[in-house]
């Protein structure tokens, strides 16, 4: 076992699995499933040479493991498929659930390619719709102004101070400054719905029976309808042409707007812009994240991601003249001083590839 908590956590699951399944055998020891950009820890416990379940390692200090199992009932009472909580003790932070295997809907996503990609995401909008429309999104906390600017501070703090070493001045403090206010109120300005706030190919599982499974929730929001779907099409680990990306929003909002008066009136243009908007917030987020995640985490992994999310804001940006500004700034500043951090790092990789 690698630490102390990994062997507390399964002699408490052990313990947990005797009480519930008096005739099972669990395995003696966890195989490391993974971690998501949190610090939850998840494991795979054999409880026959058939069965599995899933243990986590989530430390009450920095989680919030009552949430996580409120939403999981949420969810599923509004017919999503998320997985089943089996035991909890919030007191040290440990969960059971129901294992989801290790089938993401991203390769599937990847080996289907254009041709074939809808049909993988029409499941993914019948999750979306089932948790738009039966989730009571009022229970779950407001993605309010104060929440979305702090989000997109995240760029500046981690990306460009933290990652990019880049001193800003007033002006350009005022110009991002400005360009976040807009974004924020255009989020704020549409119809507001439960959100999960990570739906991507990353957090949707292809599960043995054929249903689409819905994991990482745990930071549900009531939030702008377009959060999840742009999060989904223009996701951080795959893209696809802006034409697909645009006819496959739109698909699912012809079927929004069936059932939602406030999603209807807006129009499909209106649906576009917020769309595109909504999905500006979330990159600049996602940037910083990403830095984050390498500065303070040691997860450096996610770097090599950064370049399609800067290629989404700045293609998504040029279409928004009210966004002149920032991305006059992003250009002349960020993309040149991007590239030379990435250079950087690269030739310190081949120098120590090439001691090794």
């Amino acid at each position: 076992m690698s630490d102390t908590r990994e062997r507390e956590l399964l002699a408490w699951a052990t313990n947990e699995v005797a009480q519930q399944w008096p005739s099972a055998c669990p395995a003696q020891r966890l195989e490391v499933v993974s971690g998501d950009a949190s610090f939850r820890r998840y494991f795979r416990l054999l409880i026959t040479p058939a069965e599995a379940l899933i243990a986590v390692d989530s430390p009450p200090a920095t989680e919030d493991n009552a949430a996580f199992v409120r939403l999981a009932a949420m969810l599923i009472d509004a017919g999503v498929r998320a997985p089943s909580v089996l035991a909890v003790d919030y007191e040290q932070g440990f969960m059971l659930l129901e294992d989801f295997g290790d089938k993401m809907l991203l390769p599937a996503l990847l080996a289907a390619g254009e041709a074939g990609a809808l049909t993988l995401y029409s499941p993914a909008f019948d999750a979306l719709l089932a948790l738009q429309e039966g989730m009571d999104s009022y229970a779950l906390p407001n993605f309010d102004k104060p929440k979305l600017l702090a989000e997109m501070g995240l760029f500046t703090e981690w990306y460009c101070g933290g990652l990019l070493n880049l001193e800003l001045d007033a002006r350009e403090r005022e110009v991002l400054g400005s360009a976040f206010d807009f974004l924020a109120d255009a989020a704020l300005a549409q119809p507001q719905c439960a959100v999960h706030r990570d739906y991507h190919s990353r957090n949707l599982m292809l599960l043995d029976d054929g249903e689409l499974g819905v994991i990482d929730f745990q930071d549900a929001v009531h939030g702008a309808y377009t959060y999840d779907l742009v999060s989904l099409l223009r996701d951080c680990y795959i893209s696809w042409p802006r034409p697909l990306v645009e006819e496959w929003a739109r698909l699912f909002y012809q079927r929004r707007a069936y059932s939602s008066a406030a999603v209807r009136e807006r129009g499909e243009q209106t649906f576009k812009r917020d769309f595109d908007l909504m999905g500006l917030q979330r990159h600049l987020k996602v940037m910083g994240i990403f830095s984050r995640l390498h500065l303070r985490d040691n997860k450096s992994a996610y770097l090599a991601d950064i370049p399609l999310v800067t290629e989404y804001f700045l293609s998504v940006a040029r279409q928004y003249p009210e966004l002149s500004d920032i991305l006059a700034w992003f250009e002349k500043v960020v993309v040149p001083r991007a590239a030379e951090q990435t250079q950087s790092r690269n030739n310190k990789t081949d120098g120590a590839n090439a001691r090794g």
